[in-house]
């Protein structure tokens, strides 16, 4: 029980640090003693996040459904 605690927190810190990243980012910044910027890039590409999710509750309600009327009958 603990293995699978341990690696669901695992995989929520690791989304929700990889989310705060790519939301808090401020912008351009400087480096050192050079005057040229530098560009934030997101780690994670939300909108295929999204999309992937989307998939993924359309066919588990897909699932559940047939499984539903598998046991109804």
């Amino acid at each position: 029980m603990r293995v699978l605690f341990g690696i669901i927190l695992g995989v929520a810190l690791t989304v929700s640090v990889a989310f705060i990243s790519d939301t808090w980012s401020a912008g351009p910044t400087t480096t050192g003693s050079s005057s040229a910027a530098v560009e934030h890039r997101q780690m994670v590409n939300w909108d295929v996040v999204g999309d992937n999710m989307r998939i993924a509750r359309e066919r588990l309600h897909a699932a559940w459904n047939k499984l539903s009327g598998k046991i109804e009958s």
